[in-house]
């Protein structure tokens, strides 16, 4: 009641000191200052204001990258089967039977950055999408490695979905004059059909484990030259541009998966991403029968007649060519700005 009286009060007076003021024909600027000084209205702002908002910028690629913990995952050329050593102590649990090596192009790229949470790698060499969700030899799934915390996950996957190796052993130990190798065709097509959904699935999971994270995923490169001229391996040069287009197919079907992915997350200005990084051309001048490749021949081991696994992996200088396109990909980032952002209040 006493608060309504005192509203009554100053308006009664503002009525009065206007027409006061009116006939008295003050000058203008007098009002202002009698109305503060009566009515405590009008009166100057001075000094700093009482609270300030919080300040919002927006991460750089590199930024998102590093906030958390790098994972690395996938299947063998990204555990590093090329260059495994059974002689060398296991980089972490369970790294002898999924052959997983420092010199992959993961432990390079984590010490090229440094990573807020550390790093984390357990790529498995003969993974595919599904096991990628399930595990392999009795350990937790890869898949399970991602949380939270994780701003940048790599893997390369979809090469045992297609049954890559099946198919290139079905090449080798063909006779010289059979079609068996490209005879394949229609199969690899299904199963490389089948992969995108399965790619999707892994997609998901991720960003459901990980939504702020930057996911890239590798292709993988071209066994062998453009245009081959010789035998290699008991391949033929059709059969060896036969292996480059079932290559090519594979990381085509791979890319509009993860292209399709990331513009979803961009339509609704999610954080984090999904890149692809093209390596089809990564060993141009390196490939298979070239004087230094990349990838591994074919390598048996003739007291055993077993086939090496390195066989058809990169070699150190491929892992090395892997960790330049990774490094150089967490630089330029996904080729549209990031939605991550950083919050500081005051």
């Amino acid at each position: 009641m006493d608060e309504a009286r005192r509203k009554i009060v100053r308006i009664s007076a503002a009525a009065a000191l206007g027409v006061a003021l009116a006939l008295a024909c003050l000058p203008l600027g007098v009002f202002p200052k009698l109305a503060c000084a009566l009515l405590d209205a009008g009166c100057p702002v001075t000094g700093e204001p009482s609270g300030r908002l919080p300040q919002v910028t927006r991460l750089t690629p590199v930024q998102v990258a590093q906030s958390g913990r790098y994972v690395a995952l996938g299947d063998s050329y990204s555990s590093g089967e090329g260059v495994w050593d059974s002689d060398e102590p296991p980089v972490n649990d369970g790294a002898d039977r999924c052959h997983r090596s420092p010199g992959s192009y993961a432990p390079l790229v984590a010490r090229t950055y440094r990573f807020a949470r550390g790093t984390a790698f357990y790529a498995c060499s003969g993974a595919t999408t599904r096991q990628l969700l399930t595990g392999q030899w009795g350990h937790p799934p890869q898949i399970t490695r991602v949380d939270g915390g994780a701003s940048l996950v790599t893997l390369s996957i979809g090469g045992n979905d297609a049954g890559f190796t099946e198919v290139l052993t079905g090449c080798i130990v063909k006779l010289p004059w059979s079609s068996a190798c490209v005879d394949q065709e229609a199969a690899v097509n299904r199963r490389i059909g089948e992969l995108q959904a399965n790619m999707m699935t892994v997609l998901k999971e991720l960003r459901v484990r990980a939504p702020h994270a930057r996911v890239i995923v590798l292709g993988y490169p071209r066994p062998f030259p453009a245009q081959p001229s010789q035998t290699v391996d008991n391949l033929s040069a059709a059969d060896q541009r036969w292996l480059n287009a079932v290559t090519r197919r594979l990381n085509d079907a791979v890319k509009s998966v993860v292209s399709e992915f990331d513009r979803t997350i961009a339509a609704f200005g999610g954080p984090g991403s999904a890149e692809y990084v093209d390596a089809y051309e990564a060993f141009t001048g390196h490939e298979v029968g070239r004087p230094q490749p990349y990838l591994n021949g074919l390598n048996v081991d003739m007291e055993e007649m077993t086939v090496n696994a390195r066989s058809y992996h990169p070699t150190g200088d491929g892992y090395r060519r892997f960790a330049e396109l990774i490094t150089r990909q967490i630089t330029q980032g996904p080729g549209r700005p990031m939605n991550n952002y950083h919050v500081t209040t005051p």
